[in-house]
């Protein structure tokens, strides 16, 4: 590959990495502060997924937005990736084929993504 365009993916990767802090830092001070800083602290101290997926299901999603219900989707994905890889770093990515039971991630998405999507215009409808 061309050193051009390796120090455009270098740029465009950090570009990415600073993009998910800012929403993070957000996140962690916005409407949805108290969920996602629970969360984090969830995360920091992460050795089991049983007790992950447990969390998640333990709080209200409903009254969170779309858009923090992603943020908080990626910190999760990341931590998840995280224990796999020290589980078994050549495998860090290891989802189920059809007809196995989900993984812990899987489960988190689909309780994430079982609300409605509604985004920052509804926090903005209110002036937050």
């Amino acid at each position: 590959m061309h050193l051009k365009a390796l120090a455009d993916r270098a740029h465009l990767l950090r570009a990415w990495r600073r993009w998910h802090v800012e929403q993070l830092e957000e996140a962690l001070v916005d409407v949805h502060a108290d969920v996602m800083s629970r969360l984090m602290a969830q995360l920091e101290e992460l050795r089991s997924v049983r007790e992950l997926v447990d969390f998640i299901s333990a709080q209200d999603w409903n009254a969170v937005d779309a858009d923090t219900r992603a943020i908080a989707l990626h910190e999760i994905n990341k931590a998840i990736i995280k224990v796999r890889e020290r589980m078994n770093e050549k495998e860090p990515i290891n989802d189920p084929l059809p007809g196995q039971p989900e993984n812990a991630l899987r489960i988190i998405e689909t309780i994430l993504s079982s609300f409605p999507s509604n985004g920052r215009a509804h926090r903005n409808q209110f002036g937050k």
